[in-house]
């Protein structure tokens, strides 16, 4: 799971990891209202069977929340699957194959790491879409139904809805990047979190800094009645426009205004290189780095809120010729 940031400068990492209390602050200056409640407009659109109704339903249909949700269940079956275990060996080339153009990328200076990644053709800088796909190596048993798998199978599907739209001659290239190794090894300390984990991220944003316009990053975006403010660090003008893509997709509620945690993840490499990212994350979720983080947890209503948000954020961006 990503870390909380315990200083303003991102390259200097205190000792004091554990004192960090986690914020969130809201923001309705313009006379909009942090919304907790999906619109009368999604209630009346939804069963009564509905299993999550605190999340609207997305009134476009271009990413598959059963397929996402489905390939999340699959991940899971693996078992725990944190960096360079049989396991994670064994499911990366599953997630290689439903990728556009997919390959297995060895981590340097991580020998048995390696990233899974994707691309659709285009204009360069690219812009990355991405996740990780490791889990927790503690405690026993933890498969990441929300953290890991959840954002995978994101990609995974905003990959395959993205290949299916026509685009503009010039849209940009896209990448579809599955990061290994964002949690920290077994063993080691909070507190050197940056240091030691998002070897993937790290990695590949030194690589592709140049070739790389924007970066997208997916985390905790399957939980049951979620609500994703923007990142601390996450960029202000591209939040922007990822709202606006949730306002069309009719799922703005998931995303109110505000501010929440700043945290390590994996968008924070390409922040310290210059790259403008987000992360969409609910810290708040409440079985974060817990056994309890199972399929149960999660809902397909909420991956698919995301998923719709993200593919009508790549569309803007084309349309902008951003």
């Amino acid at each position: 799971m990503p870390r909380p940031v315990i200083s303003t400068v991102l390259a200097v990492l205190a000792a004091t990891a554990a004192t960090v209390a986690l914020a969130a602050c809201g923001d309705s200056s313009d006379g909009e209202a942090r919304a907790t409640a999906p619109t009368a407009t999604a209630t009346a659109a939804r069963s009564a069977a509905d299993p999550d109704p605190a999340v609207p339903t997305a009134t476009l249909t271009r990413f598959d929340g059963a397929r996402a949700m489905s390939l999340l269940r699959y991940q899971v079956s693996f078992g725990q699957r944190p960096a360079g275990s049989t396991a994670l060996r064994k499911l990366a080339p599953q997630l290689a194959r439903r990728l556009p153009r997919g390959r297995l990328v060895p981590v340097p200076g991580h020998p048995g790491l390696q990233n899974v990644v994707g691309r659709i053709p285009g204009r360069r800088p690219a812009i990355v879409i991405g996740a990780h796909y490791d889990t927790e190596a503690q405690p026993p048993g933890f498969v990441g139904a929300n953290d890991g798998a959840a954002g995978t199978a994101g990609v995974i599907e905003v990959a395959r809805a993205m290949r299916k739209l026509s685009r503009p001659k010039d849209a940009r290239e896209l990448r579809f990047v599955l990061f290994d190794g964002e949690e920290e090894p077994l063993g080691q300390s909070d507190a050197d979190f940056y240091e030691v984990a998002l070897r993937g991220s790290k990695a590949y944003a030194r690589a592709n800094a140049r070739s790389t316009r924007a970066m997208i990053l997916l985390d905790y975006v399957a939980g049951i009645g979620q609500r994703i403010p923007r990142e601390g660090s996450s960029d202000e003008g591209l939040w922007r426009r990822l709202r606006v893509a949730a306002r069309r997709a009719g799922v703005l509620d998931v995303f109110p205004k505000g501010t929440g945690a700043t945290l390590f993840d994996d968008h924070t490499p390409f922040l310290n290189e210059g790259i403008p990212a987000i992360d969409l994350i609910d810290f708040t979720y409440e079985h974060r780095d817990t056994v309890q983080d199972t399929p149960d947890k999660t809902s397909e209503q909420a991956l698919d809120a995301v998923g719709e948000t993200v593919v009508e954020l790549l569309r803007g961006l084309d349309a902008s010729g951003y």
